[in-house]
């Protein structure tokens, strides 16, 4: 009987575990990608998931909907939630010095 105690409090830990190291981070991350597509105005630059750069033209929040523009005249219509981020240059090029950085060390 103790052995059947043990084995269940070793399944409760362990499920806890899986639970704080995989499922509350996924949990944190879709919340904050829900945030970004409630509070998505027309103007904003954005990047989607496929690493496209443009800029909101007009958002239809009811459908889940909107168009971004990548090129002058080019505009394409995706889901909100392939949305991934506000462009921000400096944070982009702070992150490829950083990548850049680390491939060097590597190397050495």
């Amino acid at each position: 009987m103790e052995e059947f105690a043990l084995v269940g409090v070793v399944l409760i830990l362990g499920l806890g575990a899986y639970w704080t190291m995989v499922l509350f981070p996924k949990q944190r991350d879709f919340q904050k990608r829900q945030r970004f597509a409630r509070e998505l105005s027309v103007g904003d630059e954005v990047i989607t998931y496929g690493g496209i750069i443009g800029k909101v033209i007009d958002i239809r929040a009811e459908e889940g909907i909107a168009y971004v523009e990548i090129a002058d005249g080019v505009v394409i219509r995706l889901i909100t939630a392939a949305l991934m981020q506000p462009y921000d240059p400096e944070e982009i090029a702070r992150n490829a010095r950083i990548g850049i950085e680390k491939e060097a060390a590597q190397q050495r």
